[in-house]
């Protein structure tokens, strides 16, 4: 049976937790914020007008993300793959979802919020020491945070080293891309890929 309203969908599922509930924040608290200082590595996910969805991996140096003030959030946009997906869905919705993640520890933060597009000097000085200078920053302002149980991450092991899968369970993405586009132009190895990226990480 396709569950297609709210009342079957709920009735699948106990109530959640008065804990549940109030552990949803409107700002950043000290905790939150230190999470945040601590992560290297976050997720945000954006949409069009059409509701098409995208998610997108950021990543930098431990606390790359910084906290301007309990209601915003600086992400500094480095080099990628100039596709822009985010970027052209936050001017089209500005809706954005963050999950931060610390490496060993199995909480993750969630953020939602409004991001706008940023190239303001004042902001950007924040971001003065990275190798790169970001062009621009994505500026959100938090409307729900809160720490995230830990089970989806104690489920996957991820941080266990015993999880980890060699670099040769998968073809490289040189090899993987030119199957899927049918290119004919040279593979790129692993490591030409990697001498290739090495400026802008």
């Amino acid at each position: 049976m396709q569950i297609q309203t709210l009342e079957q969908l709920r009735a699948l599922y106990k109530t959640p937790s008065e804990r549940a509930v109030l552990k949803e924040l409107t700002y950043i608290d000290k905790h939150i914020q230190r999470f945040i200082s601590l992560s290297p590595f976050l997720t945000i996910s954006s949409g069009n007008l059409l509701h098409q969805m995208d998610c997108s991996p950021r990543g930098g140096e431990v606390g790359f993300v910084k906290v301007l003030d309990v209601q915003t959030l600086l992400i500094p946009d480095s080099p990628g793959n100039n596709r822009l997906d985010t970027l052209s869905n936050i001017i089209e919705t500005s809706q954005v979802g963050l999950l931060f993640f610390v490496p060993g520890i199995d909480e993750v933060v969630r953020v939602n919020g409004k991001a706008t597009l940023q190239t303001d000097p004042d902001l950007l000085a924040h971001f003065n020491d990275m190798k790169n200078r970001p062009k621009l920053l994505i500026k959100v302002g938090v409307e729900a945070a809160y720490m995230h149980c830990p089970k989806a991450m104690m489920r996957s092991t991820l941080w266990s080293v015993e999880s980890h899968q060699k670099f040769d369970a998968m073809p490289t993405l040189g090899e993987i891309i030119q199957d899927q586009t049918k290119m004919t132009s040279p593979v790129e190895t692993r490591e030409e890929m990697l001498k290739r990226y090495l400026p802008e990480l």
